[in-house]
């Protein structure tokens, strides 16, 4: 697939920040960790990919806006475009050496995502997509799944750690999905998660209280290998309500009905 210029800058960002991030995994029990919070933690690691993210991308377009999980958010003198980047999502399976964890940049235009990144270094697969465009991983084309039967379908969640209200919620969802299907998965990383649907190796993913960084390339991603993806409540705006559920055309209406009964 011939890329955009912006896409290949961000192409460029996640594979040299992945690099960074898979030195340091290997060394993971030396790392300086400390605690944000319960159950989410930031390292050096971490810091350190984020600058080189925004080192690559801000030299190549110095004029856009920038929001990112540790540094916050920045406006550009480009109002209409902002990268979103997550530089380690999967912090606490990076942390624990668990080799799921994966780098995402986005970049949205006049509100809307337009070109995405995921980049899972441990395994090298690189997914990427562009408005239009379509979906890959390396260089395959993406599709999602055809599977058209809840009962063979696997599909992927977040559960809440630390005390953290949608628990009962998420219970919930549980208790009226398995019974109805083949699987449910929790690995820890929603820029991932999202990445399977499009390459059709989950049926569907949802989750609640996420924020923009860790949804926004995926948004592009599965639109673009042929998924569907709405706000879990609809109407809202996925970016800014963090909830969402997404899956192949055939199971959608099947999935959502049993999600959103909650």
């Amino acid at each position: 697939m011939a890329v955009s210029a912006n896409l290949n800058v961000m192409m460029k960002a996640a594979r040299k920040a992945g690099r960074a991030l898979a030195k340091d995994f290997r060394e993971v029990e030396n790392l300086q960790v400390s605690m944000k919070g319960a159950g989410d933690f930031v390292s050096r690691a971490d810091i350190n990919a984020e600058q080189i993210i925004k080192s690559e991308l801000m030299n190549a377009r110095p004029t856009y806006g920038w929001i990112a999980e540790e540094g916050g958010e920045e406006p550009g003198k480009d109002p209409t475009r902002r990268w979103i980047v997550d530089p380690l999502d999967g912090t606490t399976n990076f942390l624990h050496g668990l080799p799921h964890w994966a780098v995402s940049i986005a970049l949205e235009h006049k509100g809307q995502i337009v070109s995405g990144v995921i980049y899972d270094a441990s395994k090298d697969e690189l997914f990427y997509a562009e408005k239009g465009e379509g979906a890959w991983m390396n260089e395959s084309r993406l599709r999602v799944s055809g599977r058209d039967k809840m009962i063979e379908s696997i599909f992927a969640t977040g559960l809440p750690f630390g005390g953290r209200r949608d628990l009962p919620l998420t219970l919930q969802d549980l208790a009226r999905l398995m019974p109805a299907c083949a699987g449910v998965r929790r690995w820890g990383a929603a820029a991932l998660d999202m990445a399977y649907v499009a390459a059709g190796r989950y049926d569907g993913f949802w989750e609640r209280r996420l924020n923009p960084w860790d949804i926004a390339a995926g948004i592009v991603i599965v639109r673009e290998a042929g998924g569907l993806i709405e706000p879990l409540t609809p109407g809202e705006d996925m970016l800014e309500s963090g909830a969402l559920i997404c899956a192949n055309g055939p199971i959608f209406d099947k999935f959502a009905k049993v999600i959103r009964d909650a």
